[in-house]
C-alpha cells in the first residue's frame, strides 16, 4: 500500500514516536522525506 510512497511523519514524544513510524514505513516500502516527533501538551 505504501510502495513508491512519499511519507512525512510527525510522531508524538509521549505516543509513538517518528523514527518507530518510520521503521514501519519502509518495511512497508515507502520513502521518509521528513520526519519529526512533537510534544503535544
Amino acid at each position: 500500500m505504501l510502495k513508491d510512497k512519499k511519507i512525512i511523519i510527525v510522531g508524538e514524544r509521549d505516543g509513538v514516536p517518528a523514527p518507530a513510524i518510520a521503521e514501519c514505513v519502509q518495511a512497508s516500502g515507502g520513502e521518509v522525506i521528513f520526519m519529526d516527533t512533537q510534544c503535544f501538551v
